[in-house]
C-alpha cells in the first residue's frame, strides 16, 4: 500500500509539473531557443526531476565519469523513460535521437522539438539517416552532445531487441568515436508501469570504441551489443 501510496504521490506530482513547465518554457523558446535550453537545464529540470527522485525514493549512480566528454556519442541502453529525463543532468547539453512521432504530443513533443531533440521518420529509410546526421552536425556544432539507443526502442531489464545499425552511420559521419552506456532503470521504473520502485539506478559509462578499430560494420555493432549487455547484466 505505501508502494503504491508513494507513486501515486510521485505521478501526480511529476506529470503534471512537467506539463506546467512546458506550459511556460514554449512561450520563451519562440522568442529565444538558448533562453529555453537554459531554463530547463539550470532551473525547471533539476527542480522537477530532483522532487521526483525524493518521492520515489530514487537514486542516481554514475560509473566511468571520465568518459562523459565532449566530441562523443552515447549509444545507450533503453530500459525506461528514466534515462531520458536523467540524461539532461548527467550529460550536460545533450539531445537525443527519437521518434518523430514523439514530437507531434502536445506540450511534451513540441518541448522536445524546441529543446532540440532529433527526430527520427522510421519509415523513411536512408532519407532519415541523412536527416539524422544533418540534424546531429548541427547540434555538434552548437557544443552538445548526442546520444542514441542502438536498439530504437524500451527492453525489459536483461532483454535484448536487436541493436540497429544507425549507430554506426551516425559515428561515421560524424568521424566520433562511440561511448557505450549500461543502466538498469527497468529495476525501479518499468515501461508503462505505475508503480515506481525505491531504489538505485546505475550509469555506467564504458571506454570509447571506434568503428575503424573492427573489421567491419558487423563485428563493431557486435562487440557493442557484447559491451553494453555485459555490463547491464552485472548491475542486475
Amino acid at each position: 500500500m505505501m508502494l503504491f501510496l508513494r507513486s501515486l504521490a510521485a505521478n501526480l506530482y511529476f506529470y503534471p509539473a512537467m506539463a506546467l513547465g512546458f506550459l511556460i518554457s514554449l512561450p520563451v523558446g519562440l522568442v529565444s531557443r538558448r533562453a529555453m535550453i537554459d531554463m530547463w537545464d539550470k532551473h525547471l529540470h533539476r527542480l522537477i526531476w530532483n522532487g521526483m527522485l525524493k518521492l520515489c525514493g530514487i537514486t542516481i549512480e554514475v560509473r566511468g565519469k571520465e568518459y562523459i566528454r565532449p566530441g562523443v556519442i552515447f549509444a545507450s541502453k533503453h530500459e525506461s523513460a528514466f534515462e531520458t529525463y536523467s540524461y539532461t543532468d548527467i550529460i550536460p547539453h545533450s539531445v537525443f535521437v527519437l521518434k518523430k512521432e514523439l514530437t507531434y504530443i502536445p506540450l511534451f513533443g513540441w518541448g522536445q522539438a524546441m529543446y532540440g531533440m532529433i527526430p527520427v521518420d522510421r519509415g523513411a529509410g536512408a532519407k532519415a539517416m541523412k536527416g539524422m546526421l544533418k540534424e546531429a552536425k548541427k547540434r555538434v556544432a552548437e557544443g552538445r552532445s548526442v546520444i542514441i539507443f542502438p536498439e530504437g526502442t524500451r527492453c525489459k531489464h536483461g532483454q535484448v531487441k536487436g541493436y540497429k545499425s544507425g549507430i554506426v552511420f551516425l559515428a561515421e559521419g560524424l568521424d566520433m568515436p562511440v561511448v557505450p552506456v549500461a543502466l538498469n532503470s527497468d529495476l525501479v521504473w518499468s515501461k508503462g508501469a505505475f508503480l515506481r520502485r525505491p531504489g538505485k539506478v546505475v550509469f555506467e559509462f564504458l571506454p570509447p570504441m571506434r568503428v575503424q578499430d573492427y573489421a567491419g560494420k558487423k563485428e563493431f555493432m557486435a562487440a557493442l551489443q557484447e559491451k553494453i549487455e555485459t555490463a547491464c547484466a552485472k548491475l542486475g
